[in-house]
C-alpha cells in the first residue's frame, strides 16, 4: 500500500482524472459521475473518488500543486495499477488570441524546475502527451461547442515568479499557457509506460508584461464544466 493513497489497487479505476484541488475532485465526483461514487482517499485531505460515468469505471484524485507534490501521486496511482491520467485544471493564458474559459489541451510541456530532469537523472526529455487520447480529448472537446487551442504549455516550479519578462520570452516561442504540473505527468507516464494528457481551462490571461486579468468566477464554473464532461469522456472512451 503506498504511503499517501491508503487504498488497495482496486479501490482505483483503470483511468483517473487528476485536479489539484480536493474540492475538484468532490466536485468532479458529485456532479458528473454516476450516483454513488465512494471516497477511496482521505490521507492529508487529498480526496479521491471512484464511481463510473456512463456505466464505466473512472475515479479522481487530487494531487495538490507543483510538480513535486503532483509527483506523489501520480507515481502512487500508477503504483496502484492505474493505466490512464488525464489532468484536468487551470491555466493561465499567455497568447493574446486566448480567451478566458477557452480549452487549452497540451501536446507539450516544458519544464520549467528541476523535476523532470531529477526523475530523467538529468537525460535531456521532451515531456508529450499520448497521441491517442490527445487525439480523442481534441475531437470531444471540439464537439462540446469549446474553443479548442492545441499546443505546449509551460510547468513552473513557482506561481509568483520573481524573473521579469519570463512569460513574455516563453510566449514569443509559441506556448499558448503556463501551469505547474503537465510536464511532470507526461514524464513518469513515459517512464512507467502508461497514457497520460492534460486539459486545462483559461482562468487568466497574462500579458507581456506580466499584467493578469482573472475570469468570473460564473464564466469559470461553465469553461471548468464543458472540460470536466470532456474529460470524464476521454477517461472511459
Amino acid at each position: 500500500m503506498p504511503i499517501h493513497l491508503r487504498a488497495e489497487p482496486s479501490d482505483y479505476a483503470p483511468a483517473v482524472l487528476v485536479p489539484g484541488d480536493p474540492k475538484r475532485a468532490t466536485y468532479i465526483a458529485e456532479t458528473f459521475f454516476d450516483p454513488g461514487a465512494r471516497l477511496v482517499n482521505d490521507v492529508r485531505g487529498a480526496l479521491g473518488y471512484t464511481g463510473t460515468f456512463q456505466g464505466r469505471p473512472v475515479s479522481v484524485q487530487s494531487v495538490g500543486m507543483g510538480g513535486p507534490s503532483a509527483a506523489i501521486y501520480y507515481s502512487e496511482l500508477i503504483q496502484l495499477g492505474v493505466q490512464r491520467l488525464i489532468r484536468v485544471g487551470t491555466a493561465g493564458g499567455i497568447q493574446p488570441h486566448l480567451r478566458m474559459a477557452d480549452t487549452v489541451v497540451a501536446i507539450g510541456a516544458t519544464a520549467d524546475d528541476r523535476t523532470v530532469d531529477l526523475l530523467t537523472d538529468g537525460d535531456p526529455h521532451a515531456p508529450v502527451a499520448s497521441y491517442g487520447l490527445l487525439e480523442a480529448t481534441v475531437r470531444l472537446a471540439r464537439e462540446s461547442g469549446a474553443t479548442v487551442h492545441v499546443g505546449s504549455v509551460v510547468s513552473s516550479g513557482l506561481f509568483y515568479d520573481p524573473r521579469p519578462g519570463v512569460l513574455a520570452r516563453y510566449a514569443k516561442r509559441g506556448h499558448l499557457a503556463v501551469e505547474m504540473e503537465v510536464s511532470v505527468l507526461y514524464t513518469l507516464a513515459a517512464i512507467h509506460g502508461i497514457e497520460a494528457v492534460g486539459l486545462m481551462t483559461i482562468s487568466d490571461i497574462i500579458g507581456a508584461e506580466g499584467d493578469s486579468a482573472r475570469i468570473a468566477d460564473e464564466e469559470l464554473k461553465l469553461g471548468v464544466d464543458r472540460m470536466m464532461q470532456v474529460a470524464c469522456a476521454v477517461a472511459v472512451s
